[in-house]
């Protein structure tokens, strides 16, 4: 685009950071509307809590606030494109979305949208469109690549279902075909495709992989959601929970940014807030299961002990692993337990600093959307380099740190 197109993208920036939401949530209903098929590819839970319209109106904003140098945002991009080469977005669907943004903006900003700002748009939407297609293009055949990877949706059997804590299970998930499944990185993400009756729309969200891989099958840890009846937020994992071993699902081949570096030596802090404790688990495994056994302090929060998924697995390990040490914070402790192992109150890494402050420690932390910021800000007020902090962010990118 021209320089005069971008002077264009970013006269109107005070327009997106006062009215950005009001576009977004025109647009999505824009297109849901001409399209409704793609209901069952969108996530209808972020879609009634607002959090997938803040997502992209911060991602337009971003985009305009960039427009002279977009490669800033590749970071953030390739997270993006990792999800969606997981949901199997595809070139056209671009297209699509251009159609309805634009005519969006149109109708929402009214006069003020003339017809050269609302082509200085459009040719900035293909421009971002089209780097985030050459971004999932690479993604796509990285996957095609890789021994026992599949494209697409694929069916699993759920063959075992364990109940870990009073709102979470665990699902060991099989290949219905029988096939080899592919390996993945620790803490990455498999895509789950369920019908939900109440929508009646099938449904994709994004699950942590809990365990190291194993050949044969992969896990996920559900939480059971609150959100159910005219908020769809919860309807998935209502839907998963309603499971019974033997039941089919779909499954996309596993991805996701947020990962240990492969071959890495260096010793590991591992941070979770309530069910973020899943990619958590199988950084854990992966190292249990390797020759190096890195030095491992793991932090972990959550209300009380009887959410407290794997508990008794995590307290076996301690006591026979040197390499890791754990700090537990519940906000409601029972009189019982030892207080040197139970810490009441949010995690407060203060509390444990020393055991922290690791030498060339990698921080890996995820949880929801404040427990990030809050252990986020913490590290750095530690003087934890920020190359050295990664973390995941469940649902649509609202948050950039790094």
């Amino acid at each position: 685009m021209n320089a005069h197109q971008k002077e264009l993208i970013k006269a109107t920036i005070p327009i997106l950071r006062s009215s950005g939401e009001d576009l977004t949530n025109y647009f999505y209903a824009r297109m849901f509307t001409h399209h409704p098929e793609l209901r069952n590819m969108f996530n209808m839970g972020n879609q009634a809590n607002g959090r997938q319209k803040s997502a992209l109106a911060n991602a337009v904003l971003a985009y305009a606030e960039n427009i002279d140098n977009p490669e800033v945002l590749i970071g953030v991009l390739k997270g993006i494109g990792t999800k969606h080469r997981s949901l199997n977005i595809q070139p056209d669907q671009y297209k699509i979305v251009g159609t309805h943004l634009i005519a969006s903006i149109g109708e929402v900003v009214g006069d003020a949208a003339t017809p050269e700002i609302l082509d200085a748009w459009r040719t900035a939407f293909y421009q971002l469109a089209q780097i985030m297609i050459d971004i999932e293009k690479g993604l796509y055949a990285e996957n095609a690549a890789k021994l026992g990877s599949w494209s697409g949706w694929r069916k699993f059997i759920i063959k075992k279902i364990v109940e870990e804590s009073a709102e979470i299970k665990s699902f060991y998930l099989y290949p219905e075909d029988g096939n080899e499944i592919t390996d993945f990185h620790s803490g990455q993400f498999v895509s789950v495709q369920v019908f939900v009756e109440e929508l009646g729309l099938l449904q994709p969200r994004q699950y942590s992989l809990s365990s190291a891989f194993n050949p044969e099958y992969y896990r996920i840890s559900v939480k059971k959601e609150t959100g159910i009846g005219s908020n769809p937020s919860g309807l998935v994992s209502n839907t998963l929970h309603g499971k019974s071993e033997g039941d089919v699902i779909s499954l996309s081949a596993p991805a996701g940014i947020f990962h240990l570096e492969k071959d890495s030596e260096n010793p590991l802090v591992l941070i979770s807030g309530g069910v973020g404790f899943t990619p958590m688990l199988s950084m854990l495994e992966t190292n249990l299961n390797s020759l190096q056994n890195k030095k491992t302090v793991w932090i972990h929060g959550c209300r009380n002990e009887s959410v407290h998924a794997f508990k008794n697995q995590i307290d076996a390990l301690k006591n026979e692993a040197k390499w890791l040490e754990t700090f537990t914070f519940y906000d409601t402790v029972e009189s019982h337990h030892d207080t040197d192992k139970i810490i009441q109150g949010r995690v407060d890494l203060n509390k444990c600093k020393d055991a922290v402050l690791l030498y060339q420690a990698k921080y890996y932390i995820c949880g929801p959307e404040m427990f990030i910021k809050a252990q986020y800000d913490s590290l750095i007020g530690l003087n934890v380099k920020q190359e050295n902090i990664f973390y995941e962010e469940f649902g649509p990118q609202l948050i950039s740190l790094n």
